[in-house]
């Protein structure tokens, strides 16, 4: 169902994570690849393993940062360059911040992550559905959080930018419904990926493992997610088989959301 033979899917924080394992999942079904991360190292890493998996992809790396607006519309220029058109956009690109009780909160910290993960999200999208519109056709799906649909604390900052993320794309996605564009949010909860092994050296330093032991108890599961599970549900809402998925946030946390 999620055949991307000869689409051209552009994913942004492609250099780790998420962003990785979904460009591995759309390459394995025929997708034409553009690459966007701070990270050339990353990029390089994330190439490496799509070539693995899929040997004639075709793929293009850019080193962008997202949080900058000319940087923004040159990934997205390049893209239509190379390939002509942009089929899909995982806006994904994100940092979580330092931790700290809004008070203690930092305010530069505050500012940086927002630049990242809001005006990030708002500048790709800015860019790419000009180019969906006029194409008549497109799917994007922006990386919400589970801190982006309820309160996680310590978090300010990343609250705020992924709860904005959730209404850009439920904005966004009434805008151009008629233009034979959807777009959606995954609200990833604890999945085991850089960021999250990060967060859990914050929550405690000198024993990160049994932080993260403790974190995962309270998930219906017992367990974190993986990059390739969110990856699976990207896929599907960036190919046809969704064309009539628009506007929606989905949860990819074990139920976690949902637990009182």
């Amino acid at each position: 169902m999620t055949n991307f033979t000869d689409k051209v899917v552009l994913i942004t924080g492609a250099g780790s994570g998420l962003g990785r394992s979904t460009a591995i999942a759309v390459a394995a079904h025929g997708a034409i690849l553009a690459l966007v991360d701070i990270s050339e190292k990353g990029l390089a890493e994330t190439q490496a393993a799509v070539l693995e998996t899929a040997p004639d992809a075709k793929t293009l790396v850019l080193t962008a940062d997202v949080s900058d607006e000319p940087q923004v519309e040159a990934y997205v220029t390049a893209t239509v360059e190379a390939f002509g058109r942009i089929d899909g956009f995982f806006n994904n690109a994100g940092i979580e911040g330092k931790q700290n009780p809004t008070e203690d909160y930092n305010s530069d910290e505050f500012a940086k992550v927002l630049s990242i993960n809001l005006n990030g999200v708002f500048f790709g999208l800015k860019h790419v559905l000009a180019v969906m519109k006029k194409q008549n056709s497109g799917h994007v799906v922006n990386t919400a959080s589970v801190g982006g649909i309820r309160g996680i604390g310590n978090q300010s900052g990343y609250a705020a930018a992924k709860h904005g993320v959730v209404g850009l794309t439920r904005n966004s996605a009434v805008e151009y419904g008629e233009f034979g564009v959807t777009i959606n949010a995954v609200a990833p909860g604890a999945i085991w990926t850089p960021m999250v092994e990060n967060s859990m050296k914050q929550l405690d330093a000198e024993n990160p493992e049994k932080a993260a032991e403790q974190f995962i108890q309270t998930n219906p599961t017992k367990r974190y997610g993986k990059a390739e599970e969110v990856a699976a549900v990207v896929a599907f809402l960036l190919s046809d088989a969704a064309s009539y998925v628009n506007a929606q946030v989905i949860a990819i946390d074990g139920g976690q959301s949902q637990k009182y």
